[in-house]
């Protein structure tokens, strides 16, 4: 297959068979599905798809996003010089709630402006990903489940367990609404809303109900989120 050079302004084919003549953006991107971009302002897209694998290695059939493959490159794009933001895109059922929140955690303590998109869906552990960026958006069809925290496997019926989901419930609650526009009490009452799913509870939020109810910033496609990503880099140049 052909893909055409558009790093160097002209339509010369880059060979992407396997081999080393492989161009090096088109192997990271099928490596870690991340790339860094040159136009206007040089940034790095960082995708979050699938399911998000923590300490378990999910089946091999499923997509995934490894949180050991994400935390080098974070701390890459904050070191890195000549990377002046970040441009995160969503598409995730959720997963591992440690290592997304640790993953989210990573993202809003950057310096660099970063910006999230999400597309398809934010799903659980997805959401707190999606508002650690310093701006976010979502696309009308997307859409956004929030509900309570869910654990696999032998759980003890005794009171120590409530109480250890209680205490991670509130350690999500608390980032989500630290770095959105959304009160907890109302990120509480959504995630606890049994009117909605008929064998689960939580609440389903598509775009427009997403913005609305401050969960995230903005309704936008691709070309909104970078539009602000390079509004945010020449702010913060001016400020320098």
């Amino acid at each position: 297959m052909l893909f055409y050079n558009a790093q160097n302004g002209n339509n010369e084919p880059c060979n992407n068979n396997s081999g080393d003549n492989k161009d090096p953006d088109w192997q990271k991107i099928e490596e870690s599905g991340s790339v860094t971009a040159k136009g206007r302002h040089t940034i790095h897209c960082l995708t979050v798809i699938g399911q998000i694998e923590g300490h378990s290695i999910l089946p091999s059939d499923a997509k995934t996003t490894k949180y050991e493959h994400i935390i080098p490159q974070l701390v890459s794009v904050e070191e890195n010089k000549d990377i002046e933001g970040m441009l995160i895109i969503l598409n995730t059922v959720g997963g591992d709630v440690e290592a997304g929140l640790a993953l989210a955690e990573l993202i809003a303590g950057m310096k660099k402006p970063t910006v999230s998109l999400v597309l398809g869906g934010g799903h659980s552990i997805g959401v707190p990903l999606a508002v650690s960026a310093k701006c976010s958006f979502i696309v009308p069809s997307a859409t956004m489940t929030v509900h309570p925290v869910r654990s696999s496997g032998l759980v003890l019926g005794v009171p120590q367990t409530m109480d250890f989901f209680e205490r991670m419930q509130k350690r999500i609650t608390g980032f989500v609404a630290k770095n959105s526009k959304v009160d907890e009490k109302r990120l509480t009452d959504m995630m606890l809303n049994t009117d909605e799913l008929t064998t689960d509870m939580g609440t389903v939020l598509d775009g427009e109900m997403a913005v609305n109810c401050g969960l995230i910033d903005k309704i936008g496609s691709l070309s909104d989120a970078l539009s602000e990503l390079y509004r945010m880099i020449d702010e913060s140049e001016r400020e320098e």
